[in-house]
């Protein structure tokens, strides 16, 4: 959010896998969680929608949402449900950024939560996106919810359409994307938190 709209902050980074999480959180209670944010004017945030919110309300002149009001109703309600659902596809795909699974088989609930997706990204694209690669045309905190969407499709070779994997080789090829996960690969954990009995293949190069 703060990378993308040009929004000025400073990064601080926590022990997720290493254990150290609390003790790294303390000094901004009561978060306990990542991502977790605080204000120029000492508010503590502790969930990422409320994020999206805060800087919505505090930065108006920042295109974070579509102008349009029937967009707009559309993009909030794919990041609320983004935020709060598609649980069985956060369940079986967890967040990798390093590498594709290979022979990865989603159940009829992944699948399920797929087909709603898409859903949203093909009326999003079709409705308010022809002018450009993102859901709504331009970026927007919409693409923001989904760019883990877009790593999960990738990472385990999920189904998709046409129009979703345009979509999603606009994140694979965002510059903030590439950024995102090349500080990802100067990370290792031992040991490896996500590990699946399948075949490793690379990420794949260019979004394709």
């Amino acid at each position: 959010m703060l990378e993308a709209f040009d929004l000025p902050y400073n990064t601080h980074l926590v022990g997720l896998y290493s254990g150290t999480m609390a003790a790294d959180l303390a000094h901004i209670a009561p978060a306990r969680t990542v991502p977790a944010m605080r204000t120029p004017q000492g508010g503590i945030l502790t969930d990422s929608l409320a994020m999206a919110e805060t800087l919505v309300e505090q930065h108006p002149d920042v295109p974070l949402l579509p102008h349009d009001p029937a967009a707009r109703a559309l993009a909030r309600s794919m990041i609320a449900e983004m935020h709060s659902g598609f649980m069985a596809l956060r369940e079986a795909c967890p967040n990798i950024i390093t590498h594709v699974w290979e022979g990865f088989e989603p159940s009829q609930a992944v699948r399920k939560d797929l087909a709603r997706i898409e859903l949203f990204w093909t009326m999003a694209k079709e409705r308010y996106g022809q002018d450009g690669p993102w859901l709504f045309g331009d970026y927007t905190l919409a693409d923001v919810f989904y760019a883990p969407v877009a790593c999960r499709m990738t990472t385990y070779q999920l189904p998709a359409s046409k129009i979703a994997k345009n979509y999603i080789a606009a994140h694979l090829n965002d510059p903030h994307f590439l950024t995102w996960r090349k500080d990802a690969l100067t990370e290792t954990h031992d040991p490896y938190p996500y590990n699946f009995d399948l075949a490793r293949k690379p990420w794949p190069v260019n979004g394709s």
